[in-house]
């Protein structure tokens, strides 16, 4: 059985709360990162969602994440894992990996994406209106815009790029 990689491009890059005995930081092609995602369950509540990030499809864009490979015998555990905390419309799909380090094989990851028809779908917004949701939204998992920070940061600590992060962060401080 081949081993279990999960892809990372959220909250999971920075507070990897799963078992794991490897971690990459890389790539999936034909990506990008976006805050679209309506978030009732972990950073706003029903009736005052945040906003969390999902992944659309684009030709020839990059989205930098972080592939956790999971020891076998966590497999189970750790699909039953995310799928309760990725419960809010999001959906499995497999997609090629490919790591900074080139010398290292690309591998087929499991990510974790919600689609524009979920429920929870909040879509695209004029930037500061969606920095000023982020600004005062907050659930059980904390503010929003706790997630927004740790998110760009994470990003800067590791000199990844993503224009939409960081121009949605600019914006969320400046207010």
């Amino acid at each position: 059985m081949d081993p279990l990689w999960i892809f990372g491009y959220g909250s999971l890059m920075w507070r990897p709360d799963i078992p794991y005995e490897e971690c990459r930081i890389g790539y999936i092609r034909g990506w990008e990162r976006r805050f679209y995602q309506g978030s009732t369950d972990h950073r706003g509540v029903p009736g005052a969602p945040g906003r969390v990030v999902t992944l659309l499809p684009k030709s020839g864009a990059l989205c930098w994440g972080v592939a956790f490979k999971v020891p076998h015998v966590e497999t189970e555990k750790v699909l039953a894992q995310l799928d309760h905390r990725e419960k809010g419309g999001y959906q499995r799909e497999q997609v090629r990996f490919d790591g900074r380090d080139a010398e290292l094989p690309a591998v087929e990851v499991l990510v974790y994406r919600a689609a524009p028809d979920n429920p929870e779908y909040l879509g695209p917004a004029d930037m500061q209106d969606m920095a000023q949701q982020i600004r005062v939204s907050c659930g059980p998992s904390g503010p929003n815009l706790e997630y927004l920070i740790q998110l760009v940061a994470f990003l800067r600590r590791h000199d990844l790029p993503d224009a939409h992060a960081h121009e949605l962060l600019a914006h969320a401080e400046a207010s």
